[in-house]
């Protein structure tokens, strides 16, 4: 695998739902998506940014997904489904997974950021494909499975406050 260079083209695709229930009950915080993305990109050339979000009706929401958009992110929206017997489901795994095999040609190195084990099976054939994939999230909340899938994981308890909102 490739080690980290200047002109590696890369795609940094995050998961907004995991890395926000992660700050908020690891660190009572928020994540800070812009420090987030220059970590991600460590002075590579950056081909696509996407934060993917499930729409929740709140507040502030139209702000959170300007506010990514002025990062760099292209926001990918997906409604909040409620079933009949009265459950809410919202998740873009597979839209994601999608997202990065179509792109994968494109890249050099694929940023994945979430804890969630079920990319795992995604990283290996991203692996397959030629790609160097590095994995990000906070540790203590991340599948062990991710972890030691990907070529290289970042581990955001390392140093949370770089990664948190101040």
């Amino acid at each position: 695998m490739t080690e980290i260079h200047d002109n590696q083209r890369v795609g940094v695709y995050v998961d907004v739902q995991n890395m926000y229930y992660s700050a908020k009950n690891l660190y009572s915080s928020k994540v800070d998506f812009d420090k987030l993305l220059h970590k991600a990109v460590m002075n590579r050339q950056l081909v696509r940014a996407s934060a993917y979000v499930i729409k929740a009706d709140t507040p502030d929401e139209e702000n959170f997904y300007d506010a990514l958009r002025k990062i760099g992110y292209e926001v990918k929206i997906k409604d909040l489904k409620e079933f009949y017997s009265g459950e809410k489901k919202g998740d873009w795994d597979l839209g994601m997974s999608v997202d990065m095999i179509q792109q994968a040609k494109k890249l050099d190195t694929v940023v994945l950021v979430t804890g969630d084990g079920d990319f795992s099976v995604l990283v290996d054939h991203l692996k397959s494909m030629g790609c160097r994939v590095e994995v990000m999230s906070f540790g203590s909340s991340s599948a062990k499975e991710l972890r030691e899938s990907a070529t290289k994981f970042i581990d955001m308890d390392e140093n949370e406050e770089k990664f948190l909102v101040e």
